[in-house]
């Protein structure tokens, strides 16, 4: 019998009554013939409010029982739903990650999933279980102890039981109807796409969109798992949502699919580094040691010997940054003018993988923001993507001007590139 892996978000069993009308949506595709994995999450606020306790408790607190506390908003819920399930007269069983077994590394917190035998719910399922009930966000060690995922984990347990499963889809049920060409409360003109390609959907999730977790998206490309985005409050029907799937299988890619934005990022600007080999590694190591993200990194050309580098990492990380250079100055790694902060911009992105065969992308692009007078202060591009760093009081002006240039609010229609 096949299998079908369906994700309920903290929104979609935030209550009884919401868990009920989740399970209604899981019992119609046991009716289809499906045996089912529900991946279910905490309830919504359920998490923040496990992670204030641990914070008020101990401050400088154990990560190992840190994943022991946050991992049990997961547990309630998939027994919640496993009994409601119940009361409809399908047999089902609510799993914790540790009986699956879900095997992660042993890093807590942040835990990276490395096996999910099957033997153990196949014979369950061969024994009668119609669904599996799996609670998300959590695995065990090789040490034996709760292991999390990080925020957002479930959607990657519910790709990797995909995987491990061969489903035949993965249905992520959260509370918007599928993924948008951009956010729609910055313009009424965004429109959901039917079908997304992988690629372009990690280049959206890395970039600022909320509607998956960038881990899920690399974990189904790589094995090739089919996506479905869409809403738990949705009258159902078989075209809903948004399909994310291979490139080959979109038959025409839109030039630009959507338009992302990231709105608390930082600009930091190294003035007068001495220009030697060696001076990127130096600066940028003690930044990932001290847990930094860099994304967007620039170097201007050398002039006297000397030259200046500029990298983006998110607002809150900028202290964290601050110190880790100056300490390795202070070590003697390398020396500069002025360390300058600029903790007003935000990064504004276009993404489609017909960039790839299109020419005049950036022109569009750069033209548009121009005409709505928004000065660019970094540019980074890839080959499905271009990012821009602006001054943040014009992100949601830059976001409109650029889904209209590249006629978003027409999806599917030529854009004239």
């Amino acid at each position: 019998m096949s299998r079908l892996v369906m994700k309920f978000g903290g929104t979609s069993v935030a209550s009884p009554d919401r868990i009920k009308r989740a399970a209604k949506r899981v019992a119609r595709e046991v009716a289809n013939g499906h045996d089912v994995i529900v991946v279910v999450s905490a309830m919504a606020g359920k998490t923040n409010e496990l992670i204030g306790w641990v914070d008020e408790t101990s401050p400088f607190y154990d990560a190992r029982e840190y994943d022991a506390v946050v991992s049990s908003g997961e547990n309630v819920t998939a027994g919640l739903m496993a009994l409601t399930l119940q009361d409809m007269n399908i047999p089902a069983r609510s799993w914790q990650g540790w009986q699956v077994p879900l095997r992660t590394n042993g890093t807590h917190g942040s835990a990276r999933i490395e096996e999910i035998p099957t033997a153990n719910m196949d014979a369950r399922f061969a024994d009668g279980m119609r669904v599996a009930v799996v609670a998300g966000f959590q695995g065990i060690s090789p040490e034996g102890r709760i292991t999390t995922l990080g925020r957002g984990g479930s959607d990657t347990t519910a790709v990797a039981f995909a995987a491990a499963h061969d489903a035949v889809r993965c249905d992520i049920y959260t509370d918007v109807d599928g993924v948008y060409t951009t956010d729609p409360r910055i313009t009424s003109k965004a429109r959901k796409l039917d079908r997304i390609a992988f690629e372009e959907m990690l280049e959206l999730a890395s970039l600022g969109a909320k509607v998956l977790q960038t881990r899920s998206v690399e974990l189904a490309m790589r094995y090739r798992v089919k996506l479905r985005v869409l809403s738990s409050f949705e009258e159902y029907d078989e075209t809903a949502g948004t399909l994310v799937c291979a490139e080959d299988e979109i038959l025409e890619s839109n030039v630009v699919s959507g338009v992302a934005y990231s709105r608390d990022e930082a600009k930091m600007t190294l003035l007068g580094v001495e220009d030697r080999p060696g001076i990127a590694a130096a600066i940028f190591g003690p930044l990932s040691e001290a847990a930094v993200n860099v994304d967007m990194i620039v170097q201007n050309i050398s002039e006297g010997g000397k030259t200046d580098m500029t990298f983006s990492c998110p607002v809150d990380q900028v202290g964290r940054a601050r110190r880790a250079l100056e300490e390795a100055r202070a070590a003697g790694a390398y020396d500069y003018a002025e360390l300058i902060a600029d903790q007003e911009v935000s990064k504004v992105s276009v993404v489609g993988i017909g960039m790839r065969s299109h020419a005049g992308v950036a022109a569009r692009m750069f033209q548009s923001l121009r005409d709505e007078n928004v000065n660019i202060k970094v540019i980074t591009t890839s080959e499905i993507k271009i990012s821009v760093l602006i001054d943040r009081k014009y992100m949601e002006l830059a976001v409109q001007a650029l889904h209209d240039a590249f006629g978003l609010d027409r999806i599917g229609q030529p854009t004239g590139l």
